[in-house]
């Protein structure tokens, strides 16, 4: 269920991978996503059970309205009415955004993503944390650029900022036509890579490090995991109709 959790100075940090949940094929088991065609009970079900595993209560999970852009949303509690299950994507009570930032302890940031990178970032310090859901256009977007900004303005220091990356397609299976890879590279040369057989790709969570480390946010580590590949973790690339993994990040 929590395929990794981590406790760093009074911040935690956690991933899901897709088993301990109730929802049926497609989208088995441990489904988080509200958008993508499961039933919404069974959605339900799983974030109270992922929640409540980690230790949180499941209304004081803060979810997003993701739409690959680079908006971001300062948050002190949950939305309200339209934080259940249809969260996510395409609910009208959550902003579009695609990071959320809190100064609130005990209140949890989640992400949703299949193959995007999840982004944690916590000043434990200044008592302030962000999530961000970093697909491809986000990360040319600038999406973590702005969250990290975010969390500058409510008295975050980037070299106080311990960075995880989740779950995500790495640049050994990311195959992008050539016109985008060198598109991607001229925003940021970091993300340009090439797949395992030798065709164009990009390489999204490198160019979010990248990015992190010209910020000045060097407390960084990356999950080693292909979404891709981990037949343990979804992946809307190889499967089209799949369900999603969650990233958590909360203050004590």
């Amino acid at each position: 269920m929590i395929g990794r959790h981590e406790h760093v100075g009074g911040a935690h940090f956690a991933f899901t991978d897709r088993w301990g949940g109730v929802s049926a094929a497609p989208y088995e088991q441990l489904n988080l996503g509200g958008a993508v065609g499961d039933d919404a009970g069974a959605v339900t079900t799983n974030r109270e059970l992922a929640a409540k595993s980690l230790g949180l209560e499941p209304d004081r999970v803060v979810w997003m309205n993701q739409v690959h852009g680079a908006d971001v949303a300062v948050v002190d509690g949950p939305w309200g009415s339209g934080s259940g299950p249809g969260s996510g994507s395409g609910s009208g009570d959550i902003p579009s955004v695609d990071a959320i930032v809190t100064t609130r302890r005990g209140l949890a940031l989640a992400v949703l993503t299949a193959d995007c990178v999840p982004v944690l970032l916590t000043d434990p310090v200044a008592g302030v944390a962000a999530a961000a859901h970093a697909g491809r256009p986000g990360m040319v977007a600038g999406i973590v650029p702005a969250a990290v900004r975010a969390m500058t303005e409510l008295g975050a220091e980037p070299a106080r900022i311990v960075a995880r990356t989740g779950p995500a397609v790495c640049g050994r299976c990311y195959e992008v036509p050539e016109a985008m890879r060198a598109e991607v590279a001229t925003v940021e040369p970091a993300a340009y890579a090439e797949t395992s057989w030798g065709t164009p790709s990009v390489d999204v969570c490198a160019g979010v490090h990248a990015q992190l480390e010209r910020l000045g946010v060097h407390d960084r580590e990356q999950s080693p995991v292909c979404t891709l590949e981990s037949r343990d973790h979804f992946s809307y690339r190889r499967d089209g109709a799949t369900g999603r993994l969650a990233g958590y990040v909360w203050l004590d």
